[in-house]
C-alpha cells in the first residue's frame, strides 16, 4: 500500500479505530455519555478529514476501492447524517432501561459498511461493505429487546436480508461465470465487446436486481420495511431510511453507469417498472395507515421510486439529480423521525395519530418543525423537497422520460393527502390531559433540540437558495 493509498483510506480506518475505542472504553467503565462524545466526535473528525484531504483526481486502490468525487461526496453525506443519527440518539437512549453503550459501536460499524459500498468498484468490497451494514443493523433494530415488536422486527430483518444477499450472491456468481471478472470496469469491458447481453449474464443482473431491490424496499420487495419501521427504535429507523438506502442507491447509480446498462432495453424496462410499482403502491399503502412510523415506511418506497426517475434519465444530469434529492431526502427524513424520537417515551415511541393530536397548541416549536419536514417530504415550494423533486423532473424530461415524469407528479399529489392528514391533527384541539413533564433533566435534550434546528434551517436553506449545494454536487459528483 502506498502513502497515498493509505491517505484516502484512513476515513476508513478512522471509523474501525472509533468502534475499537469504544469497545475498550465500554469494558473499563459503562459512561453512556462519554461514548456519546467519543461517537459524535469520530464522525466529525472523519468528515473534516474527507473535506480537507479530498484529492484532486480520482485515484483507484486495486481492485477494490475507487476514491473519486461521487464517492467522497456520498461518503461526506453518510457521515453527516450518522451524525444526525446519532444527536438524536442520546436522550432517546438515555431514558431507556437496556444497556446503551454498545448501540454506539454497531451504529459506526453500520456507517463503515455505507462508506464501502460508496466506493466500491469490485463484486468483493461490495459484499462486505452491504454485510458489515446489515449485521449491524440486525442487531441494531431489535436494540430494545424487551418491546413486544422488536424481536419480531428484527427476525424479520435478518429474514429478509439474508434471502436478499443470496440473491445478490446467486447473481455476482452467474456474472462472473459469463464475463470472467468482478470488476465493474472488467464487466463493462466485457459489454462493450458483446454484440447482445448473454441471457444468463441478464439472468444474473435480474438476481442482483431482486437483492438491491430487498435493501432498497422497492416494490415488490418491499413486504418487510412497514413492520421493520414500526419495530425499530425511532433513531434506527431514520438511519435504515437514510444511511442504508442512500449508500446502496449510490452503488447502485456507480455501477449501472459504468457498466452503461443503459443501452439495454431489458434492463431499464424492469427498473421502469419497479418505479412506477413502487411510486402507486407506497403511496397508496400509506393511505390506509394510522400509524406514522408506518405512513413515513410506506412515504420511502415511494421516493425511491421518485428517485429511479432520475437514476433511469442517466448522464451527468441524472447523477447530480439523484445527488441533490438524497440531500434533501436525508435532511427531511432524519428531521421527521428525530421529532418522533424527541415525544417518545420510555415505554414505546410516538408513533401512533393519536400523540400528534394538539401538538400545536401543548408544543408549538416542535410542531413547526415537524410540518416543516412533512411539507418537505410532499414537495411544497420553500423547501429542500420541492426543489429536490424539481430536479428530478428535470432530469426525466430531459431524457423524454415522460411516462414516470406523469407518474411522479399523480404519486406527489397523492402524497400530500397524508402528510396533510398528520399535519392537520397537530392543529386540532386537545382537550386530554397535559402533557406530562419530562423524565430526564431538560439539559439532556438540548442536543436534540438544536440539531433539529440545524436540520430545519437547512431544509429551508437548500430550499430557498439551492444553488450552492447544487455547486457542491457539481463539483464532488463530475471530478
Amino acid at each position: 500500500m502506498s502513502k497515498t493509498d493509505f491517505l484516502n483510506v484512513i476515513p476508513l480506518f478512522m471509523l474501525t479505530s472509533s468502534a475499537i475505542l469504544i469497545m475498550f472504553s465500554i469494558s473499563v467503565k459503562r459512561n453512556h455519555k462519554l461514548i456519546y462524545i467519543i461517537t459524535a466526535a469520530s464522525f466529525v473528525a472523519d468528515f473534516f478529514y474527507l473535506v480537507m484531504y479530498h484529492p484532486k483526481v480520482k485515484w483507484v486502490i486495486e481492485p477494490l476501492f475507487i476514491f473519486d468525487g461521487f464517492g467522497v461526496f456520498n461518503m461526506g453525506l453518510i457521515l453527516l447524517t450518522a451524525l444526525a443519527v446519532t444527536m438524536i440518539s442520546y436522550a432517546y437512549f438515555e431514558q431507556r432501561e437496556e444497556r446503551k453503550e454498545e448501540y454506539y459501536i454497531l451504529l459506526i460499524l453500520a456507517t463503515l459498511g455505507a462508506a464501502v459500498l460508496v466506493i466500491s468498484k469490485h463484486f468483493v468490497s461490495l459484499f462486505l461493505g452491504l454485510e458489515i451494514l446489515s449485521v449491524s443493523l440486525y442487531a441494531m433494530i431489535a436494540y430494545l429487546r424487551r418491546r413486544e415488536r422488536s424481536d419480531e422486527a428484527g427476525i424479520k430483518y435478518l429474514i429478509m436480508a439474508a434471502f436478499s444477499s443470496a440473491f445478490i450472491l446467486f447473481g455476482m456468481a452467474l456474472v462472473y461465470a459469463v464475463t470472467g471478472a468482478m470488476e465493474f470496469s472488467g464487466i463493462a469491458k466485457f459489454l462493450s465487446t458483446a454484440p447482445q447481453m448473454p441471457l444468463l449474464l441478464l439472468t444474473g443482473f435480474g438476481m442482483m436486481i431482486v437483492g438491491v431491490g430487498f435493501k432498497l424496499s422497492l416494490v415488490p420487495f418491499h413486504m418487510w420495511a412497514a413492520d421493520v419501521y414500526e419495530g425499530a427504535p425511532a433513531p434506527v429507523t431514520a438511519f435504515i431510511a437514510t444511511v442504508s438506502k442512500g449508500g446502496m442507491m449510490a452503488l447502485l447509480v456507480r455501477f449501472f453507469n459504468l457498466v452503461d446498462g443503459y443501452r439495454y432495453t431489458s434492463l431499464v424496462v424492469i427498473f421502469t417498472v419497479i418505479a412506477i410499482a413502487s411510486m402507486l403502491v407506497g403511496n397508496l399503502l400509506a393511505l390506509r395507515q394510522r400509524n406514522v412510523k408506518r405512513i413515513l415506511a410506506y412515504s420511502s418506497i415511494a421516493h425511491i421510486g421518485y428517485l429511479l426517475v432520475a437514476f433511469l434519465a442517466g448522464g451527468a444530469m441524472g447523477i447530480e439529480a439523484v445527488s441533490f434529492y438524497l440531500v434533501a431526502y436525508f435532511i427531511t427524513t432524519v428531521g421527521a423521525f428525530g421529532i418522533l424520537a424527541t415525544l417518545s417515551d420510555r415505554d414505546r415511541d410516538a408513533e401512533q395519530m393519536e400523540d400528534y393530536q394538539g401538538l400545536l397548541w401543548r408544543r408549538p416549536l416542535t410542531a413547526a418543525i415537524l410540518s416543516a419536514m412533512l411539507l418537505s417530504l410532499a414537495g411544497i415550494p420553500l423547501t429542500a423537497g420541492f426543489v429536490g423533486k424539481f430536479y428530478l423532473v428535470a432530469a426525466g424530461v430531459n431524457n423524454h422520460q415522460w411516462l414516470l415524469v406523469s407518474m411522479l407528479a399523480l404519486n406527489s399529489a397523492i402524497g400530500l393527502y397524508y402528510y396533510i392528514r398528520i399535519i392537520a391533527v397537530m392543529f386540532e384541539r386537545h382537550e386530554g390531559e397535559e402533557e406530562p413533564a419530562d423524565m430526564l433533566h431538560p439539559s439532556v435534550y438540548i442536543v436534540s433540540g438544536v440539531t433539529m434546528a440545524v436540520l430545519v434551517a437547512l431544509l429551508l436553506w437548500v430550499g430557498v437558495y439551492p444553488e450552492w449545494m447544487m455547486d457542491v454536487i457539481k463539483t464532488y459528483v463530475n471530478s
